[in-house]
């Protein structure tokens, strides 16, 4: 997926690296080195200041002091099918970014509502002190 305004993550920017996976596989997991790791250098997006900071947030641990976003993917047996999963990943993560999330308006509750509460509060108070004990005096 690529960011909203419609650019794919530029090939430069991305640096591809395959690692020996772990898990099934049998005899081709010590063989093969079929996990990817990608690493998409921030910079070279160059992000409005606000993106940056929503996706530096979205990131989280995965990005490194340097600036760039380390994302591996080994949830699949081939190789190209952990690319793939990589690559979507990373850019549903910069697409994820690109969202401007909505302010929040503050409201206050009305007077009336405030009456209501209260009354429904002490009229739920008044059902409870009727299940109490009978007082004997």
């Amino acid at each position: 997926m690529a960011p909203p305004d419609g650019r794919a993550l530029p090939e430069s920017a991305i640096e591809e690296r395959f690692l020996a996976a772990t898990g099934p596989g049998g005899q081709n997991v010590n063989k093969v080195a079929t996990a990817v790791q990608l690493r998409l250098d921030v910079f070279a997006l160059r992000l409005a200041p606000d993106v940056y900071r929503r996706l530096k947030v979205l990131a989280g641990s995965r990005m490194t002091g340097e600036g760039e976003i380390l994302v591996t993917a080994r949830r699949f047996r081939t190789r190209e099918a952990n690319r793939v999963d990589a690559r979507e990943r990373l850019a549903e993560l910069v697409a994820q970014a690109h969202v401007r999330p909505e302010r929040r308006v503050a409201t206050r509750p009305s007077r009336a509502a405030k009456q209501e509460r209260r009354s429904d509060k002490a009229a739920r108070g008044n059902v409870k002190r009727g299940r109490s004990r009978p007082d004997l005096e």
